[in-house]
Parts: C-alpha cells; structure tokens; sequence
C-alpha cells in the first residue's frame, strides 16, 4: 500500500485522483454538520410523498402499499421541444433538451430507508427502476436514462421520505460520455468489457473488495474520490436493468442492502450519498462494451459530523483524497451487516 502522496489513475474516465495518505491525520477545526433527525415516524401527515397524501397542485397520491412512481411536479427536463435561437458564435451554443423526470418512492413507509428494508422490498425497488427505465428508454426523444438517490439534507435531498429519481434526456450527459469513451476504446483494444476485466483484478487482490456473490461485486475503487465511495458492478456483460434476470435482481438487492448496512453502521447514522445506475446509451444499438454499474458517493469523512469538501484544489485541478481505498475498504469490511437499528432492538 502507498503511503507517500501519489496520483491514481480512473480507467473507467480516464481522470486521476490525488492521493495524500500522510494528510488523514491533520486536526480538523472546520465546519461541523447537523445531526440528521433519526426517529421518523411511519406516517407523516405533511409529507407529500407518504399514501394519501396531497402533492403540488393539489394532486393526491394513492394509498399505495408498494414502490410508488410519478411524474415529477417539478421536473428539471420536459418532453416538450422548443427550439433555441441560433448563435451567431461559436462560443455561446447553446441546444434544446427534452426528456422526462420520475420519482420512485420506496415503500408507504416514510422512516425506512434501502438497507432497513426487507429484501423482497429492496428487489422491489429494483423492478420498477427497471420497468421505469425500460419505458422511458422506449420514447423517440430519450438517448439516455439516468436512475439516481440522494439520500440525506447534506445530498440537497428535499424530502426525508425514501425515494430515488428517474431522468431521461435526449443526449448524453458528460459522465456517461467519459465512460462509453474509455468502455469503447478498451473494447476495441482488448475484445473484453473494462469492467469485467477491473472487477477480475480486484477479485484476486482483494483488498478493495466489500462483498461479492454470483452476480454483482461491491468494492471501493481503486480510483475512488470520495472517502467511502463504493462501485458495484455485474459479474457479466450486462448493459441495462432491463438485462438482469430474477436471480441476478435478487444478487443485486442483496449487494445494496449489504453496502448501504455498512455504511450505516459506519457512524450509527442514516449514512448521506449520492447513488446512481449507469446503463448502457438508450440508442437502440448493441453496446458489448457496456457493463451495468453502480456509484454510491458518500461525502462523510472522519464522523457523523464531519464531511469531504470539493473545494479549492479538487474544484480548480483535480480530485484529492486522503484516507486510502485500501484503508476505506478494510474499515467497511469490519463492520457488522446487521444493522445497528436492528441490534439495538435486539439487545
């Protein structure tokens, strides 16, 4: 393991991280985060997003007892097309977008976020991410479908109530284009998927590897930015939700509840990250050198409390991390996969 400061190569973005092991001991006297409120209730009469509840524009949801989907009431794409004035310079271009924004909320249960859900719930979860997906991806105008959760205030979530987002855009947005480039070129290259060949490398290392089962494998990246960032990748080349078979939906459940368990554990908080599916282009063409993938980014550093900041240098030159992939994964591999709800319950 490198202990000097060091850059790391992303072969899936083809960007480097700057590594400083020797800086995960510095003292901290920077800004401290707010504990989150833990004990939500099952119900919460103001939430727009439980059962019965009345939404923007005097909508009011069902009284659902499963996963939940609807048309976001304030969607940041729309189907509708209108064109955009030409620009009379090549450096003010600026191009229409349509697409179609979806909100999945989990289950009727406003206090349960993935990992304190059963795992038919969790597989639930997973099919109408699929079936979203496979819809939207239908639509002439969509050439990409982006599922995505921000769990957590600290991630700018709007809303305590567990629930994830669908977009679906016209064009590619920058990081699927960074990842089709470098897939596309390794494919060409090698004949085999990246991915495959990164996950079969961390397989015989296993230093980064988290948890693993038949058909999806958990690590943190070697390349990972975030303190506790983690990717989940197939076992095999499958390009979108829509590919995975029931087995491989019930390996999936069981990986995302193992992760997101261990983050919690982490700090005995609902841990905050971003998380987001990247599937294959949405263009109708075969993509053999596409592999479905998972990010989770988790911006908590040293405690419950304190966070990693993309400021400074990492905004103006590249990333920069201090507690290693190596360190971040044996930390997270320590801990229980009970949850610490269930343990204190128990105890």
């Amino acid at each position: 393991m490198l202990n000097n400061p060091h850059r790391r190569y992303n072969a899936l973005t083809g960007e480097w991280v700057l590594v400083s092991p020797h800086r995960a001991k510095r003292p901290w006297l920077g800004q401290v985060e707010k504990r989150s409120p833990e004990n939500l209730p099952e119900y919460d009469p103001t939430c727009y997003l439980c059962p019965r509840n009345e939404r923007a524009g005097g909508v009011s949801n069902p009284d659902y007892t499963g996963t939940f989907v609807f048309e976001n009431d304030f969607a940041a794409l729309l189907p509708t097309l209108e064109e955009e004035p030409a620009s009379d310079s090549p450096l003010l271009v600026s191009v229409p977008e349509q697409g179609q924004c979806s909100v999945v909320c989990f289950s009727p249960r406003h206090d349960l976020t993935l990992p304190e859900l059963e795992l038919p719930a969790i597989e639930n979860v997973i099919n109408t991410w699929t079936s979203t997906s496979a819809g939207l991806s239908k639509k002439d105008f969509v050439g990409y479908v982006q599922v995505f959760e921000n769990k957590g205030a600290m991630m700018g979530c709007s809303n305590p109530h567990p629930h994830s987002q669908i977009w679906a855009q016209s064009h590619l947005p920058n990081e699927i284009m960074k990842e089709s480039g470098t897939q596309t070129a390794y494919f060409a290259q090698n004949g085999r998927p990246l991915l495959l060949d990164y996950i079969r490398e961390e397989q015989k290392r296993k230093e980064r590897v988290l948890f693993s089962n038949d058909h999806f494998t958990a690590v943190v990246p070697f390349w990972a930015v975030w303190p506790f960032e983690v990717l989940v990748s197939a076992r095999r080349a499958t390009q979108s939700l829509s590919d995975l078979s029931a087995s491989e939906v019930s390996a999936l459940a069981e990986v995302f509840k193992h992760v997101t368990t261990k983050y919690d554990n982490l700090f005995e908080i609902s841990f905050p990250y971003s998380m987001g599916f990247h599937q294959a282009p949405a263009d109708g063409q075969p993509h053999p050198e596409w592999v479905l993938h998972a990010h989770f980014y988790p911006p908590l550093l040293r405690s419950a409390t304190v966070r990693k900041f993309m400021v400074g240098f990492e905004m103006l030159a590249m990333p920069q991390r201090d507690i290693t992939p190596e360190v971040a994964a044996e930390r997270l591999r320590g801990l229980s996969s009970v949850h610490y709800k269930q343990t204190e319950r128990e105890s």
